[in-house]
């Protein structure tokens, strides 16, 4: 049997606030006026990997995904779509679907994740090296403010996201250790057995955790059992799956020896210390070669597992929609330098503007724009490198730059938005100012009020 494939599509994330709702999920946030998790099924798709089940948090989330799906890929894509309780991680939500799964090995997207990687690449690493898990590890994305200025609000003050330090061998087809973002701000350790065997460990901290795996289910069954306090994939279950590989817990059912005398506790101040000690090792055969035929006899000989990751080359696109700014980055992406994942075509002047769409005497609309089905906008209104959705009505003298704008929007006249997310039904009345702010749904915004860094919803009554 082929992989089956589950998508992660969560539910509303704290970190959305107060862009998503149990209406408008993070799954269905509009990217480039496309919900978001539509790039990973088409993905999929084009990977002709079309029998999927998606998971989303809580059962109204689950209705809301699964309505938009029957519509949209009705005929394209076999889909079920199934609840998991909110807030179990995204452990949680692959129990609640483990007795669905027979297949060998299991591929497991997040929904949130924006990419031209194909998963193809991914799954024939993983059946290559007959591996337990392989992960997809992509560069880092370049992100920042445009040159009008910033997405994101408040969000942009926040520090930057630390990703996991991952030591990888000669190859990079093998990950041989990880720690994650917050290990890393502490002290961590390598296992002597780790330096013993590799003989070279190439250390990267900038490469980031795709959230596309591929599992053995044997292997992957066997964690969700037995480990239940387990709630992340990347946190949790990836990193205890690197550090068993010289020990033979996940595949003969040993209880985890936690070896306190096999471990090296390394400081930052000792960084150095630790990169020298390992590049000073020659270079060997794979360390699960050496310890399945013991060829050196100061290794003990031991069934190994192997954990695999695939790095895609750094020209491929690869987001994951976790925060408001990765959200703001990745709509600027998408219409402009990434624009070939948008799955529409661009202008001569490099922008998109639906042919029911009205432009007013003198408006201009720039590159990297995109305006919506049934939109109008008013005389002498200008639009730089942001996205407006559907049926929007905007005033004359306004002024939008690096924001998106959602469905059924109405601006005012002499309204200024710069570096802002509008969600759906929002009204601003005239003059109104916003600069890096976030507007929930069917919020009213009064007349020549100013917002700045402002984070604006309605009171929940």
């Amino acid at each position: 049997m082929d992989f089956q494939v589950v998508v992660l599509a969560g539910g509303t994330s704290k970190n959305l606030v107060p862009l998503v709702s149990e209406e408008l999920p993070k799954a269905l946030l509009p990217v480039a006026n496309r919900p978001v998790l539509s790039y990973v099924l088409e993905l999929l798709e084009l990977s002709n990997l079309k029998d999927l089940i998606v998971v989303a948090e809580g059962e109204d989330v689950a209705l809301h995904i699964g309505s938009w799906i029957s519509g949209a890929y009705d005929g394209r894509l076999r889909v079920e779509v199934t609840s998991a309780p909110e807030d179990v991680g995204t452990v949680g939500a692959l129990r609640a679907v483990a007795h669905h799964l027979t297949a060998n090995d299991i591929l497991v997207v997040s929904g949130d994740l924006v990419s031209d990687v194909p998963p193809g690449a991914v799954a024939a690493l993983h059946r290559r090296h007959d591996a337990v898990v392989t992960a997809m590890l992509c560069s880092v994305p370049v992100s920042g403010p445009s040159e009008s200025g910033s997405s994101g609000g408040k969000d942009k003050t926040k520090k930057a996201v630390v990703h996991n330090i991952v030591g990888l061998d000669p190859t990079k087809e093998f990950l041989l250790y990880i720690a994650t973002a917050a290990e890393v701000e502490k002290d961590y350790k390598i296992q002597k057995s780790i330096l013993r065997a590799v003989g070279q460990m190439d250390i990267r901290a900038d490469l980031m955790d795709a959230y596309m795996y591929a599992f053995k289910r044997s292997a992957l069954q066997e964690v969700l059992d037995q480990k239940e306090n387990f709630r992340s994939l990347r946190q949790d279950v990836l990193p205890y799956l690197v550090r068993s590989q010289l020990r033979s817990e996940v595949l003969s059912n040993v209880a985890p020896q936690v070896e306190e005398n096999g471990s090296e506790k390394v400081g930052s101040h000792k960084n150095q210390a630790l990169l020298s000690r390992i590049l000073s090792n020659s270079s060997t055969t794979s360390f699960h070669d050496l310890h399945a035929h013991g060829t050196n006899e100061s290794i003990p000989v031991r069934k190994t597992h192997k954990c695999c990751v695939y790095i895609p080359a750094s020209s491929k696109y690869c987001a994951r929609l976790y925060s408001i700014q990765a959200y703001c980055d990745i709509n600027r992406d998408v219409i402009g330098e990434a624009s070939h994942l948008s799955g529409y075509s661009f202008s001569a002047q490099n922008n998109i503007i639906h042919p029911s769409a009205q432009l007013g005497s003198k408006t201009t609309v720039g590159p990297h724009c995109m305006l919506g089905e049934g939109s109008q906008m008013g005389d002498k209104c200008s639009v730089k490198r942001s996205v407006i959705g559907r049926h929007c009505r905007i005033g004359s003298n306004v002024k939008i730059a690096n924001s998106i704008v959602m469905d059924h929007v109405t601006i005012g006249d002499g309204c200024s938005i710069q570096g802002s997310v509008i969600c759906s039904n929002v009204q601003l009345q005239e003059r109104a100012v916003l600069r890096d702010c976030q507007v929930g749904a069917g919020f009213v915004v009064t007349a020549a009020c100013e917002y700045k860094g402002e984070a604006l919803a309605r009171k929940e009554k």
